[in-house]
């Protein structure tokens, strides 16, 4: 058989655009394979899989589609459920949400730059840092991102009411995918009539995929605001951070390396020429970095509903391709060590078959958060500390001993931020200074195979009769 030619005349003997897609694609997922049961069957990789994965398993194991809990929409919930019938831990689900993030980010390049923007946006996607970690845990970020790529995709097709089913499936997703509605507004301009009906498909996709949010509106909003709320507010960690702007623009750079360069020269080209696409992905661009600008809380992971649109407008910039596709190597070896991190056990899971095998069944422990769940025992949780939130009074070893709790374990993924913040978290920082004075029973730090933040246990002394 001859090879297919080419638009040009030129014969193709490297199999077409199919091919390098698969070839993207097997790499991305032989990235994301390595660790991907890290930390299991605790929730070491990220704490927001024990508020989604619990859930998603009781949808499948009786108790109803109704998870009474809207920090999230239930999107995410009910794809992962109905795998979790045979396995309790989804993540290998989220792994093919991932892959088909790459492709529909291909996709996205594909429509509105050609066939080497696909190219490279399917690259930029596949070893971007950021969407690389997340796509081992099961939480809504990769979900979101996946329909931030199809509806964006969509809209610069011009399938106008398609992109309005897919902007209610993001924000099903995750609730800043409603910010996709400006560049829906901007692709549809002057067609008003197919805009009125996207957007009333819109709704209908997000009632449809996530309707208790809509039979529970009044306690949906409450909990979307107040997670909004603790997200301008802050987050453990970031009390000394940058402002919003280098913070943000400091994690983008984390995750794309210096090829965000050439993305951030594709969208000032964009937001020059004004083509279709330009308008659609500079705006979601735009809009969705403002939106973040209002926020005191950095997480990377906030970041990922942009990644597809950056890879495409790197891709934008075809002379540069070639350029583009080296610098990629620099996050792929980033890639690389973080994955090899993640072949090691964590400590706060060694830690805790010490627990099984040394503390009494029935202990009552106090254990921060970001440690492992002990079942079978009695687990008196710590309130992680957060800017604007009340003094947990059980940080207080005489109230631990008063409520008769046997053992104290900490971890450094909580200890630590708070000590470098300590002057935001006074009461907290000497809590963890008179634990020190306690018998510390067990400690276990990263080393060899160990990997991980270390983790603590402190029995405390009972006071003299």
């Amino acid at each position: 058989m001859r090879p297919r030619p080419r638009s040009d005349g030129v014969e193709n003997r490297w199999g077409g655009p199919w091919v390098a897609l698969a070839a993207v694609l097997l790499l991305a997922a032989a990235i994301r394979l390595v660790g991907i049961r890290y930390g299991l069957p605790f929730a070491l990789l990220n704490p927001d899989e024990r508020n989604i994965v619990p859930r998603a398993w009781a949808m499948t194991h009786g108790s109803g589609l109704d998870p009474h809990w809207f920090d999230y929409p239930t999107l995410t919930m009910y794809l992962l459920a109905p795998f979790q019938a045979w396995q309790a831990e989804p993540r290998l689900t989220v792994l093919a949400l991932a892959l088909a993030g790459i492709a529909a980010s291909w996709w996205l390049g594909r429509r509105a730059y050609g066939p080497v923007a696909g190219f490279v946006a399917a690259a930029a996607v596949a070893v971007e840092t950021t969407y690389v970690a997340y796509s081992r845990m099961a939480v809504t970020d990769v979900p979101l991102t996946l329909g931030v790529a199809v509806a964006l995709a969509l809209m610069v097709s011009g399938r106008i009411e398609l992109a309005g089913l897919a902007v209610g499936l993001a924000a099903s997703a995750k609730y800043p995918g409603v910010l996709l509605l400006v560049p829906l507004l901007a692709g549809a301009w002057g067609r008003w009539r197919r805009l009125a009906v996207a957007c009333g498909l819109a709704a209908l996709a997000f009632a449809l995929t996530s309707p208790f949010v809509v039979l529970h509106l009044g306690q949906a909003a409450g909990d979307a605001w107040g997670v909004q709320q603790d997200a301008r507010a802050g987050w453990l960690g970031f009390e000394n951070d940058n402002a919003a702007p280098i913070a943000f623009a400091a994690r983008l750079w984390d995750g794309f390396g210096p090829a965000l360069l050439i993305a951030v020269a594709g969208l000032v080209v964009a937001l020059v020429r004004r083509t279709r696409a330009d308008l659609v992905l500079g705006s979601f661009v735009l809009v969705y970095f403002a939106d973040l600008m209002t926020l005191h809380a950095h997480f990377d992971r906030y970041l990922l509903p942009l990644v597809p649109a950056l890879g495409a407008l790197a891709g934008r910039l075809r002379s540069l391709a070639p350029v583009t596709l080296l610098l990629l190597v620099v996050p792929f070896t980033w890639d690389v060590r973080d994955a090899r991190d993640l072949t090691r056990t964590d400590a706060r899971a060694v830690g805790h078959r010490w627990v099984e095998s040394h503390l009494p069944r029935g202990a009552l422990l106090a254990a921060d958060s970001s440690t492992p769940d002990f079942e079978g025992y009695r687990v008196l949780g710590l309130q992680l500390p957060r800017p604007g939130q009340p003094y947990d009074p059980n940080r207080s070893v005489p109230r631990l001993r008063k409520l008769g709790v046997d053992y104290v374990i900490v971890t450094g993924a909580v200890e630590d931020r708070v000590l470098a913040a300590g002057t935001d978290y006074p009461r907290e920082a000497r809590f963890y200074e008179s634990l020190q004075k306690q018998k510390r029973v067990y400690a276990i730090r990263p080393h060899g195979d160990v990997g991980g933040p270390w983790l603590e246990i402190y029995r405390l002394k009972r006071p003299k009769a």
